[in-house]
């Protein structure tokens, strides 16, 4: 964890992507997010916005190749800055759970940041491509992201058949899940492991 807070700003460069994250676990939701892929913005200002996040994100990627290394690569960065930003994690809940409906889609989160990372990523999404999102990525970005946060992430449509509202749904979920996961419990001042660490 920052002195300054929860806070962690991270970069990445490789000969097929540059990604830059600053992030404030402790926001309000302030979120600017370019990576070329609109849709995909869309996601991620709509996960961070409802973790409670700040959160600035940049990338710039070989998109003339197609979407994945953008995509994936920004998992990884933003997973990595999370984890950073709690440093020990001491006092935090480490659990969270969201039942998130938007219109025709419900879909079920859950998320505890334990250290041991894995994805359970149950949602079909049912088209190739949202935008110009290819709609495969979504769980690339998602087994990203829970790898390098150290999460085991479960996202579970329970139904719903439009493609943007299941996306959306599964994105805002995560967002609420860990909103829940990294709120201090005031109750609790040591890891939330009976191990004494999370990992």
């Amino acid at each position: 964890m920052s002195e300054q807070g929860r806070t962690a700003n991270l970069s990445r460069r490789t000969q097929e992507t540059e990604i830059e994250v600053d992030l404030n676990v402790d926001g309000c939701g302030n979120v600017t997010v370019q990576t070329g892929i609109g849709f995909f913005d869309h996601m991620l200002a709509s996960f961070a916005f409802h973790a409670g996040f700040d959160l600035k994100l940049t990338a710039r990627g070989d998109l003339h190749v197609d979407a994945h290394h953008t995509v994936e690569d920004v998992g990884i960065v933003l997973g990595q800055a999370l984890d950073r930003a709690l440093g020990e994690k001491r006092g935090i809940v480490r659990f969270g759970s969201a039942l998130l409906p938007m219109d025709d889609a419900l879909v079920k989160v859950a998320v505890d940041l334990s250290g041991r990372p894995y994805l359970v990523w149950k949602v079909p999404i049912g088209v190739e491509r949202i935008g110009e999102l290819p709609a495969e990525l979504l769980e690339e970005f998602w087994r990203a992201f829970a790898t390098h946060a150290g999460a085991n992430v479960h996202v579970v449509l329970e139904h719903g058949s439009n493609a943007h509202h299941i996306a959306e749904a599964a994105f805002k979920g995560v967002g609420r899940a860990v909103r829940t996961a990294v709120a201090q419990d005031p109750g609790l001042r040591t890891v939330p492991s009976l191990k004494g660490t999370l990992s």
